[in-house]
């Protein structure tokens, strides 16, 4: 079941945006949007000040696009916005763009009604950020080795314990940023329930908008989230 379940993450994660110039023109609440073919969920974050943010769901219905919900207590990273070419690992900034939702995680069992992948947490499962490894921004167990679980999260190649984050990773959608896996460029950007300030790296959300979010996502809907100033 784990080989399964990585299996698909890794093949989602892949996935990659159409560049602009392929994609239909769109902008939702001021982001733009590099809208893949056949996607009808949209999750948009707009900058508005310091770490905070606004998001907004969005879904195409009878051609039009409708705002499904909204909360404007989202947060960014504490290094702010970047293009995407630019960022790198351990800057604590939020990459710019149009990225997939495609599968989740956390601490709870599935609810029946999730649409997308789902894994339960273990204590032995971690996002790689081991920059030598072959499984580069990656989720992998402990068990299944190819990267260096043991170093300290001080060391530069550290890879995140998921487990540890139980607060803030209780319910996660890994964002499709990097899924090249260019080293050095970032790993573990996630979509996850707000903490005390700003994030590392990733958007946050309040706990019950990723409860509703998990509720509606669907992979028949290719999701993707949108984040601009």
């Amino acid at each position: 079941m784990r080989a399964r379940f990585v299996l698909l993450l890794t093949t989602l994660l892949a996935v990659t945006i159409a560049p602009a110039s392929a994609a239909p023109a769109l902008r939702l609440d001021g982001v733009a949007v590099r809208l893949p073919a056949g996607a009808t969920q949209v999750l948009t974050v707009r900058h508005t000040h310091g770490y905070h943010a606004r998001a907004t769901l969005w879904q195409l219905t009878d051609g039009r696009w409708a705002k499904v919900i909204r909360s404007n207590d989202a947060r960014t990273g504490y290094g702010g916005l970047v293009a995407g070419n630019r960022r790198h690992q351990g800057s604590g900034t939020i990459p710019l763009g149009t990225f997939s939702l495609a599968s989740a995680f956390g601490t709870h069992e599935a609810d029946p009604a999730w649409r997308l992948p789902y894994r339960r947490l273990t204590d032995g499962d971690y996002w790689v950020g081991d920059n030598s490894s072959a499984f580069y921004n990656q989720f992998r167990a402990k068990s299944e080795g190819g990267f260096r679980w043991w170093l300290p999260s001080s060391d530069a190649d550290a890879s995140e314990h998921l487990i540890d984050y139980a607060s803030q990773y209780e319910y996660v959608v890994p964002i499709g940023f990097n899924a090249k896996q260019v080293r050095h460029k970032g790993f573990a950007i996630f979509l996850h329930v707000n903490g005390k300030g700003p994030t590392a790296g990733c958007v946050s959300v309040p706990r019950w908008m990723m409860r509703s979010l998990l509720a509606r996502l669907d992979p028949a809907a290719k999701p993707v989230i949108a984040i601009g100033r």
